[in-house]
């Protein structure tokens, strides 16, 4: 499993998705391999895939930390934590000064779990970022 076989997967569905999203998948170059997949009418919250020798790590950019009001950064953050059961297969993280929504898959993960993966964690990323707008600027 490679991210160039997933990309290829995905973007021949077309409308034949098990999941009813279209997908539009790019390769990022770079020291690690990454695909960049929107998902048709998402593409605002793009998915970020890459493939090392045990998972398939699928990562979602919520927000910056400059995007945080301050006087309520710690509630957000117990939010999160109360949020994080209620999203399946989905769990939160912060890269850099960034808040992220991620899911990881076995490398032995068929393309429709991958293309189910993917439909979850950008439904979530949607639902994030509605119940948790109240604590940015």
């Amino acid at each position: 499993m490679n991210i160039h076989n997933i990309a290829n997967h995905l973007n021949e569905l077309g409308d034949k998705s098990h999941t009813g999203f279209q997908f539009d998948c790019y390769p990022i170059d770079g020291d690690v391999e990454v695909l960049q997949v929107n998902i048709v009418g998402r593409e605002e919250i793009p998915v970020f895939v890459s493939v090392t020798d045990n998972q398939i790590l699928c990562i979602s950019y919520l927000w910056g930390e400059d995007e945080v009001n301050k006087e309520r950064r710690a509630h957000m953050f117990e939010t999160m934590l109360e949020l994080n059961i209620a999203m399946p297969l989905s769990s939160f993280a912060k890269i850099d000064d960034k808040f992220v929504v991620f899911g990881a898959l076995s490398v032995q993960s068929s393309y429709e779990e991958i293309e189910q993966e993917l439909s979850v964690l950008s439904d979530n990323c949607l639902e994030v970022i509605d119940e948790l707008a109240d604590y940015l600027i």
